[in-house]
C-alpha cells in the first residue's frame, strides 16, 4: 500500500509520481467570476471572483463557448440524457476518456485549460463541477490507502491551496459496478469565501480521476441534496477502442 505522502499534489501543472501517477492528462486552477457579456477573463485576484473546484497555482482563463449540455459519445448516452432530464438535471458522458456525470439545469460547459470538463453556474461561480484526469499505473483507488488517510492529502496538497484552511466532514468508500469509488465531504476557507465541496475518485482505464463540485458555504443547505445527486452521479466505464458513434454522430 502507499504512503499517503505519495499521493498526487498540484505544483503549477505537475503530479508528483511517486505511486505510478504518471504526467497528468489534465491538471489546473481556476478562479471565476461575474460580468456581464458573452465571454470574458475571470481573474483570481478579483474579490467576487472566488476559486471554483480544483486547486494549485492561480490562473487566468477564458469563458469558452458554451457547448452542447449532453455529449452523445456512446451507445448509451441518449438514454441517459433522457433519464437526467426527467429529474431536472443534463448529463455528460465522455466516450473517450471513459465517464459520466449528471448537473443541474442552468448550468453551462465552460472551457478551462487543462481541465478535461467543467460546468458551472454563470450567477453564483462557486456552484460547478469539474473533472481531472491523471495517468497512474495503480489499478483500484484502494491501492494508495483508505478514505480518510486519501482524503485528507488530498484536500490539503490537491484540492486547496495552501492559503486556504480546509476541514474534513466525511470520507467513505462505496463500490458501483464492481468498481471502488472514495467520496469525500469538506470545507475550504479563503480570505473572501468558504466553499463547501464534495469529490469523487476512482481509479480506472489507466487514469486517476478526480471528480469535484461544491457551493459557497452561504448556500449549502440549499444546494446540499443537488449536490450529493451530482457527486454520486459520477461513474466510470471501460473505454472502447474503436467503438462505432451511433449514426447521428458520424
Amino acid at each position: 500500500m502507499a504512503s499517503v505522502q505519495h499521493l498526487p499534489s498540484i505544483h503549477q501543472t505537475c503530479f508528483l509520481n511517486k505511486v505510478g501517477l504518471q504526467k497528468p492528462v489534465v491538471a489546473a486552477t481556476f478562479s471565476s467570476s461575474k460580468r456581464r457579456g458573452a465571454s470574458f477573463l475571470i481573474r483570481a485576484e478579483q474579490t467576487e471572483s472566488p476559486r471554483a473546484d480544483v486547486t494549485g497555482r492561480r490562473e487566468t482563463l477564458v469563458l469558452g463557448t458554451i457547448g452542447t449540455c449532453v455529449s452523445l459519445f456512446n451507445p448509451t448516452s441518449a438514454a441517459f440524457a433522457a433519464e437526467s432530464k426527467k429529474a431536472g438535471y443534463m448529463g455528460v458522458t465522455d466516450k473517450k476518456d471513459g465517464y459520466e456525470f449528471l448537473y443541474p439545469f442552468g448550468w453551462q460547459e465552460v472551457s478551462v485549460e487543462g481541465l478535461d470538463k467543467v460546468v458551472k453556474d454563470v450567477i453564483e461561480p462557486l456552484e460547478s463541477a469539474s473533472v481531472t484526469l491523471i495517468a497512474t499505473t495503480k489499478q483500484d483507488i484502494r491501492d494508495l490507502g483508505p478514505p480518510k488517510e486519501i482524503a485528507e492529502a488530498l484536500i490539503n496538497k490537491v484540492l486547496s491551496p495552501p492559503s486556504e484552511k480546509t476541514k474534513l466532514i466525511d470520507a467513505t468508500e462505496r463500490e458501483v459496478d464492481g468498481k471502488a469509488y472514495y467520496t469525500l465531504e469538506f470545507v475550504a476557507q479563503a480570505p473572501n469565501y468558504t466553499r463547501h465541496a464534495l469529490a469523487a475518485i476512482c481509479i480506472g482505464n489507466g487514469k486517476f480521476y478526480t471528480f469535484t463540485t461544491g457551493a459557497n458555504q452561504r448556500r449549502w443547505e440549499k444546494m446540499k441534496d443537488k449536490l450529493h445527486t451530482v457527486v454520486d452521479s459520477f461513474k466510470i466505464f471501460e473505454i472502447q477502442e474503436g467503438a462505432i458513434l451511433p449514426p447521428s454522430m458520424n
